[in-house]
């Protein structure tokens, strides 16, 4: 079951689900819009490794946009901040998005409960493409849980994505034990 509109304005209200900045606007019918942060990265060496830490270069998306290329990975954000506290968000594309050929996640679309931070997008190409801070890039749907949680995304000591900024997180794959 998926959160109807109304559903998510009281959730919203009851602070349940918190979405900053906050536009009525971009509330469908049963999803939220997300939109593209400013901020995107690029992963410094061509190969990467499980077991390290693979570093990431930050760079800024300017006004007239940029032109992401195929067989190039990218790390980008959400400009909004949510935190969810007894739902299931998932992040999916928009189908105006996928039918520009943007993935904007490889798998990771599901959050947990207790999720607090800006998403972390895992883009891909199909061809080029020239994109730009602030377009709509995906939308959230929240699915209610069956039962009590017994410890939130954000109180595990081990969560390793919890709070994230407003800048793209590379993988902390090498933080696993393996």
């Amino acid at each position: 079951m998926i959160l109807s509109d109304k559903r998510i304005l009281e959730e919203i209200d009851k602070g349940t689900i918190k979405i900053e900045p906050y536009n009525r606007e971009q509330l469908g019918s049963n999803s939220y819009d997300v939109h593209l942060g400013k901020h995107l990265a690029t992963y410094t060496n061509n190969e990467l490794d499980a077991k390290k830490h693979n570093e990431i270069d930050h760079f800024d998306i300017p006004e007239e946009g940029i032109l992401l290329l195929p067989h190039k990975f990218y790390l980008g954000v959400t400009q909004e901040y949510t935190e969810t506290h007894a739902h299931v968000p998932f992040l999916e594309g928009k189908s105006s998005t996928g039918r520009l050929g943007i993935d904007i996640h490889a798998t990771a679309g599901k959050g947990d409960v207790g999720f607090c931070g800006h998403w972390t997008l895992e883009i891909s190409v199909k061809q080029p493409v020239r994109v730009y801070a602030g377009m709509p890039i995906g939308q959230l749907i929240y699915f209610p849980v069956d039962g009590e949680i017994e410890v939130k995304y954000n109180q595990k000591k081990n969560a390793k994505y919890s709070g994230q900024p407003d800048k793209p997180v590379e993988s902390m794959m090498w933080k696993n034990s393996f």
